[in-house]
């Protein structure tokens, strides 16, 4: 039986799925009835935070966090399109994850590039932090399901990151929200790698139990 199956847990994310299922059907629907395909949303997300990250780098924080809240989104509803049109597949799913890594680290790299213009040195170090927890939720998951774990847990995966870093560029405060990102993000990524190990610890006493068994 796959061990990822059994192990699965909910996630933040996957309760927004739900609440706004209907939304998202309803809009997908629309968006596939006038022709527009699902990669056509993938890209135009991607698109859309490059662009709200040159803002950002530029110093125009609040247009820049708009213009990112507004491609936010755009993140669930491609997937709902492919799904109403009997189109998902693991590729698309691959695509989908990378271009959604990319559009976040593009609004790091506009935070980077601001702190360093501004010369707050400390900030950009701040930037650095959030973003490494950020790949560390990600690559943890990733390489967990390569091997047949399930990470699929923790404080604060991409919609909790959305959530925190958005406003608080919005509203000209980013150093809180990179704070709370920079301290809960690697607190995730350590929370996932403790639940892989558990899974290993599981696994190795069924082996051993196993092969007792079979010397007895």
């Amino acid at each position: 039986m796959d061990q990822t199956n059994q192990r699965e847990s909910k996630t933040f994310t996957d309760f927004l799925r739900r609440i706004f299922k209907k939304v998202l059907d309803g809009i997908g629907g629309f968006f596939n009835r006038l022709g527009i395909r699902p990669n056509v949303i993938t890209t135009t997300g991607l698109i859309g935070n490059i662009i709200a990250s040159v803002f950002i780098a530029t110093g125009r924080l609040f247009w820049g966090g708009i213009i990112a809240m507004v491609m936010g989104p755009l993140d669930a509803l491609d997937g709902t399109m492919a799904r109403l049109r009997n189109e998902s597949s693991r590729y698309g799913a691959f695509v989908d994850s990378v271009t959604d890594r990319y559009s976040e680290f593009a609004i790091y790299a506009g935070l980077l590039v601001y702190f360093i213009i501004t010369g707050t040195w400390q900030d950009a170090l701040l930037v650095f932090f959030a973003a490494m927890g950020s790949i560390l939720v990600s690559y943890i998951r990733a390489k967990a399901e390569s091997l047949n774990y399930s990470a699929k847990i923790g404080l604060f995966t991409r919609a909790e990151r959305y959530l925190v870093l958005i406003p608080g560029i919005i509203l000209g405060y980013p150093q809180i929200s990179l704070w709370i990102l920079a301290i809960l993000s690697n607190l995730t990524a350590i929370q996932r790698f403790w639940h892989v190990r558990k899974q290993a610890k599981e696994d190795g006493d069924i082996k051993r139990r196993r092969e007792d068994s079979k010397n007895d």
